[in-house]
């Protein structure tokens, strides 16, 4: 049955509403871990590593799209739900253009700075011709990444969510298969995984802009391109969350590189690649599921439909703590057989990440939960609360216990430093949708 976001979902209609959205955030996850599962096998444990070193300044250009992507779904969301139509249409042209404009500066910046930026992330003389090798391909598609990720949520809020399905699935394949076209036939190493990637990419940016200018009508259409400076503000406000959240993601990342060399060298990086690997794809699943609820929650919030906002967010609930149980034990059940796509032959590594993994994963209680929260205040149009959230989620907390917690516990104190931030985050989203959820919003309480 097709529904859109004007619809009003039974706990079933949501779960498969967002199964779309949810399968393309992992499809995208999985573009760099393809490239990770190849490298190791093919290229070594030093070429893996040098991935996560470059791994922050992608999360710069994942986190610019997902700020304009989620921001513009709540506004262009409320004003469906307000019947403000023609306004909705044109404020989607203009952030199609404005995700254009912003990506061709990103992949002119990054690429004319890459070598002393991947220096300054950590690359030693041993990871820095792989660095160069990946880098400079991956970053001069920057453009085509920003365009891409911005249009899952936007498709979402077109009610297109099965053709973004589609259009993201295609693009994986495409990237397995010339990965083991380039890296393995070729024999081209880096160079071909950055290849491979970005071929995915290319082909996820253009086609949302070539569907949108000949498909007409529908539940989102591009209007004129009007400038509207009040709107882009808001997007930006309301996205913020998700952009400190992918930035703060680097940043950590970085952190986490940084203590990681120190303490095993390169062989602690390649393992700390394979553990956030997992991670990047879980929180996949509660992105994915908070992009497909935002718009909805954003419509019928915009519509003044209360009663049904209440069930909404108690059906959200329920679906983010059964897929936790799921999940936490789905990581525990394959742990050995993920690590070992990875590192099957590398002894050291291998025993690393295992140990690490172990300790990591139990960071999952909590994650989903943080996510959704702010995906949640996000829909709402109160990007203070959401940043808040993120910020501390994803920084502050996480900052504080890296550099904390390997002067206590040695290696152990850097895998559990996620698991302690998500706790504490935790009990600060609690507290947030409580205060908000009672007072102001009014999706808690009775009907």
């Amino acid at each position: 049955m097709k529904k859109e976001i004007s619809h009003t979902f039974s706990l079933g209609q949501l779960v498969l509403f967002s199964l779309p959205a949810v399968a393309m955030l992992m499809v995208t996850s999985l573009y760099t871990a393809v490239d990770g599962v190849f490298i190791a096998r093919y290229v070594g444990s030093d070429a893996l590593s040098a991935i996560n070193i470059m791994l922050p300044l992608d999360t710069l250009s994942y986190g610019v799209a997902i700020m304009l992507g989620t921001g513009a779904s709540a506004v262009i969301g409320r004003k469906l739900g307000q019947g403000r139509t023609q306004e909705a249409y044109e404020n989607f042209s203009l952030v199609t253009v404005a995700a254009v404009v912003i990506g061709l500066a990103l992949s002119v910046g990054i690429t004319v700075f890459f070598e002393p930026l991947a220096v300054w992330l950590g690359a030693s003389p041993r990871l820095l011709p792989y660095c160069m090798q990946y880098g400079y391909i991956l970053f001069g598609a920057s453009v085509f990444t920003v365009v891409q990720v911005m249009y899952q949520s936007l498709f979402i809020t077109a009610g297109k969510s099965q053709l973004a399905l589609w259009l993201t699935g295609f693009s994986g394949v495409l990237n397995v298969v010339l990965d083991w076209l380039f890296i393995v036939v070729f024999q081209w190493g880096m160079a071909g995984a950055a290849l491979g990637t970005i071929a995915g990419r290319i082909i996820g940016g253009i086609v949302p802009i070539v569907y949108f200018f000949a498909k007409r009508g529908g539940m989102l259409s591009y209007g004129a391109l009007r400038w509207d400076g009040r709107f882009l503000a808001k997007t930006l406000s309301n996205g913020s969350s998700e952009m400190v959240s992918n930035l703060a993601a680097g940043v950590t990342t970085l952190l986490f590189n940084l203590s990681m060399m120190e303490l095993s060298g390169e062989d602690g990086v390649a393992a700390m690649t394979i553990v956030l690997y997992t991670q990047f794809v879980y929180t996949a699943v509660y992105i994915g599921f908070s992009n497909s609820a935002a718009p909805v929650i954003s419509y019928h919030y915009g519509s003044g439909n209360r009663a049904y906002l209440k069930k909404l967010f108690r059906s959200c609930v329920v679906i983010v703590t059964a897929s936790t149980v799921l999940m936490l034990a789905g990581s525990i059940v394959f742990a050995k057989p993920l690590i070992s796509l990875f590192a099957k032959d590398q002894q050291t590594v291998f025993a690393l990440a295992y140990h690490g993994y172990m300790i990591f994963i139990w960071n999952f209680l909590f994650a989903g939960y943080n996510i959704f929260s702010s995906g949640l205040f996000t829909a709402l149009s109160n990007g203070a609360v959401s940043a808040a959230i993120s910020f501390l989620r994803t920084l502050v907390f996480v900052t504080g216990s890296i550099l904390l917690l390997p002067r206590v516990m040695g290696m152990d104190g850097i895998w559990l430093a996620i698991s302690l931030a998500e706790a504490l985050t935790f009990c600060v989203a609690v507290f947030f949708v409580i205060r908000y959820g009672t007072r102001e919003y009014h999706f808690l309480g009775r009907e």
